[in-house]
């Protein structure tokens, strides 16, 4: 078997892997690259696995004029910048020690080795460089089935690093079989050790989560979460059911991880959401709760939250849509209100003149943006 892609012939790409092996040394790309590639999926980043020791990848690569950036050398990965393009370079490993969170790794020159040590089967293959598939634990199987399952005995692959349990689901959502289920043994071990989720880092906890409510339909792996009990240790008091209406809504519009979180509900303060993410959250959960026209939270809003927000309030209160309400976003968003300060001056000013704005821009909103300049100043 064997992959192909625009990626696979760049020039440096090409350029790099010869360099290895020119030098007596396997280069393999492995990993997601593979995995997408098989899939018919976009590839994005390029990783290859080798023999070579990481310093020893730095020098040929220097030497040869690339571009060498240590972006994980105590973990034997180099970044090498190969025709504009970059490679992420890793040397074969095999764990040590593992606490759950970080593992203590030794050099192989085994592919075997280096296979094992991975989290899931789909991850667990490479390729040449003319692209033909290696696949040493025999997961290509579990790939045209689209079965996202553990390398291994999926209890140890999550004990080396508890982050798994969450990337198991993320994955099932990304390139699982939406009919076929998930890997009864592999739920019944992250069921099991979903504890293990509280000695994770909050920060990768909110990358994975991000990932998983990015993903096309993530509404059968929540939902799978959620009856495992591994839900609750990533988000307390979330309620999944509100999610797969929500994913049927908005399927004409771009997965936004962040409706779906406001969906969700549950507990988010600990979550290490950025500040304008939190910002937005909060605004949407507000808004979920208002009874503010699709208009008048275009305007508040802007459109894209504001969208999000109606979606979220749809399936959340269980009403429909209503009529048009994409062109009123889109009105709200565009609508400036029509007195500013000099409108009123200078018979109001300072305090007085602020009070006044204030309670002819409710007036407006109360209107449903309508009442023009000449409305408002009547009287005023």
């Amino acid at each position: 078997m064997r992959i192909q892609g625009d990626w696979l012939d760049h020039p440096g790409t090409q350029a790099l892997c010869r360099l290895l092996e020119e030098r007596g040394h396997r280069a393999l790309f492995v990993g997601g690259c593979v995995r997408n590639a098989l899939l018919a999926e976009p590839v994005g980043d390029i990783d290859i696995a080798t023999d070579a020791a990481p310093e020893t990848v730095s020098d040929m690569a220097r030497d040869a004029g690339f571009k060498v950036v240590p972006t994980g050398i105590d973990h034997g990965t180099v970044t090498v910048i190969a025709g504009g393009r970059p490679h992420e370079v890793t040397t074969f490993r095999r764990d040590v020690e593992t606490d759950g969170r970080r593992a203590v790794v030794a050099y192989s020159d085994r592919i075997e080795e280096d296979a094992e040590r991975r989290d899931f089967t789909m991850n667990a293959l490479y390729a040449d460089r003319h692209g033909r598939v290696i696949d040493p634990l025999d997961g290509l199987p579990d790939l045209r089935a689209r079965r996202v399952r553990f390398v291994g005995d999926p209890e140890t692959r999550i004990r080396e690093d508890y982050l798994r349990i969450l990337r198991f689901f993320r994955f099932h959502a990304a390139y699982g079989d939406p009919d076929g289920g998930l890997d009864a043994e592999s739920l019944a071990a992250c069921a099991a050790l979903s504890a293990g989720l509280e000695t994770i880092s909050r920060e990768r906890i909110y990358a994975e989560l991000k990932k998983l409510l990015a993903a096309r339909d993530p509404a059968p792996a929540v939902a799978a979460m959620a009856q495992s009990g591994v839900l609750a240790h990533v988000l307390p008091g979330a309620d999944p059911r509100g999610l797969a209406p929500l994913v049927h809504l908005d399927a004409a519009e771009p997965p936004r991880w962040l409706r779906r979180l406001a969906v969700l509900g549950g507990a988010t303060d600990d979550l290490r959401l950025s500040r304008s993410e939190g910002r937005d959250l909060a605004a949407l959960r507000d808004a979920i709760g208002s009874v503010e026209s699709p208009a008048v939270l275009g305007w508040r809003l802007g459109e894209p939250l504001a969208t999000d927000a109606l979606l979220a309030r749809a399936v959340v209160l269980e009403t429909a849509l209503p009529s048009g309400w994409q062109t009123e976003v889109r009105r709200g968003a565009q609508a400036r209100f029509p007195v500013i300060a000099a409108d009123l001056m200078p018979a109001r000013t300072g305090e007085a003149l602020g009070r006044h704005l204030k309670a002819l821009e409710a007036r407006w909103l109360a209107s449903d943006l309508t009442l023009s300049r000449a409305d408002l100043l009547k009287g005023a």
